[in-house]
């Protein structure tokens, strides 16, 4: 079945979608759109649901999408946040992840999915607020990690991927 994937991007222009759409279908839109859309137009739609007023803190979003995550996915959000916070803020990460990185603090840290997996998602949270704060371009480079595991990005919840969608659309129409 092919998608009219203009007419399906052209729902959400301007954010129309967003309010009130049936969750299930903006899910069902998303995967469509994530397949053929370019990978840097989702992630910049990802990151913008990120920054909204209208979507939960950054941080919240984050811990939420990691406790949806594989494994390798987890390893992958945990290396993208590491790698943007300072050696001093590596050192002081308290609960299991200060253990986990151990001598890799003031390193470009490189957990593996399994140490991943001993992460909760309240301290991911807390990793996040921190690379917020220190390195705002840390929600552009979420976004693009997100990009590229759509299946993952549809847990986010219906009011985010609205905006995503909208934001996809813009950069689409451009």
């Amino acid at each position: 079945m092919a998608i009219d994937f203009g007419g399906l991007l052209q729902q959400y222009l301007g954010g129309a979608q967003s309010a009130g759409a049936n969750p299930g279908q903006v899910e069902d839109d998303f995967h469509q759109v994530a397949q053929h859309a370019p990978q840097a137009a989702v992630g910049n739609g990802v990151a913008e649901a990120f920054r909204s007023d209208q979507t939960p803190p950054f941080s919240q979003m984050v811990g939420q999408l990691f406790g949806n995550g594989s494994s390798q996915q987890r390893a992958g959000m945990l290396n993208e946040l590491l790698g943007s916070l300072s050696p001093a803020i590596l050192g002081s990460l308290g609960g299991g992840l200060g253990g986990l990185l151990g001598a890799r603090a003031g390193t470009a840290p490189a957990l593996t999915p399994e140490q991943a997996d001993q992460i909760d998602p309240q301290q991911v949270e807390q990793i996040a607020q921190q690379a917020q704060q220190q390195d705002p371009g840390i929600m552009d480079r979420m976004g693009n990690f997100y990009a590229a595991h759509p299946t993952l990005v549809r847990t986010i919840g219906s009011a985010a991927l609205a905006i995503a969608m909208s934001k996809i659309a813009e950069r689409m129409k451009t």
